[in-house]
């Protein structure tokens, strides 16, 4: 039963590291919402990656003869954004770009 138990000093250190990793990866997305809402040209899939990862979107490839088409699933709100994966460099396509800024106004993480 000791061994459950924590102090308070122990709680506090916990908490604060949780606050400081959620305002760490509340920063990323937001640089990068900013970012994409630019249009770059050099946007990459891990960028993209870490920026729906941190709204709350988790990858999933769609089967094992899925190629390089990949989902991005919400289970919270339920949304899906499917795309493919580009190659053989790992910079999006322009359009893809617009597609998920589509995306992310449509669920209301981004405004006009």
């Amino acid at each position: 039963m000791a061994g459950i138990l924590a102090t308070k000093k122990q709680l506090h250190t916990v908490n604060l590291f949780g606050i400081l990793h959620c305002r760490l990866v509340m920063s990323r997305s937001e640089k990068l919402l900013k970012r994409i809402l630019g249009n770059p040209k050099d946007f990459s899939f891990s960028e993209l990656e870490t920026l729906l990862t941190g709204l709350g979107y988790q990858l999933s490839n769609s089967g094992s003869t899925s190629g390089s088409a990949v989902r991005f699933i919400n289970n919270k709100t339920d949304h899906i954004i499917r795309l493919h994966r580009p190659h053989p460099s790992p910079v999006l396509k322009e359009y893809v770009v617009k597609f998920i800024i589509s995306e992310l106004k449509q669920e209301g993480y981004l405004y006009d």
